[in-house]
């Protein structure tokens, strides 16, 4: 009998980056959950990140990000090496630029794989590295009138 591991499902997808982009409207998490759907993928994890309206200690007031040129390239760089790292069937990020509110999507990232650790592993590195290596930059206006950036680079 051959192990299971030898069966297709199992094994990474040729082309999982199914959605990679940096987006100045709205983020859509039917859409990024959709663009990872894979009949072989048992485990599907789906990390979204908000705007908060506090940062360290201080009321955040407005927010806006933005981003180098080759920030969704660099975005697609770490999607494969993440891919090539874990049995990634799909995956998918998206992260917005321009003037945000609190409430508002910044990031949504979702990766599908044969099982749930997996899945779970895949994403938590795929949101991590985006944040560690991708040239987004954001600029947090505070209600007290200071005003800080946090960049990723």
């Amino acid at each position: 009998m051959a192990s299971t591991n030898d069966h297709p499902g199992e094994q990474a997808a040729q082309d999982p980056a199914k959605l990679i982009g940096i987006r100045e409207t709205p983020l859509s998490l039917d859409e990024v959950f959709r663009a990872v759907g894979d009949d072989a993928a048992g485990g599907t994890a789906l990390f979204v990140g908000t705007v908060r309206n506090h940062d360290g200690g201080a009321d955040v007031a407005e927010l806006g990000y933005s981003c180098h040129p080759s920030a969704e390239a660099e975005m697609r760089r770490v999607a494969e090496k993440v891919a090539a790292d874990f049995p990634v069937r799909a995956l998918a990020a998206l992260h917005r630029v321009g003037d945000l509110r609190v409430g508002d999507l910044a990031v949504v990232v979702a990766v599908s794989c044969p099982h749930r650790g997996e899945a779970f592993e895949a994403c938590r590195r795929l949101i991590d590295d985006i944040k560690h290596e991708v040239p987004i930059w954001k600029h947090q206006r505070f209600s007290d009138g200071t005003e800080e950036w946090v960049g990723a680079c």
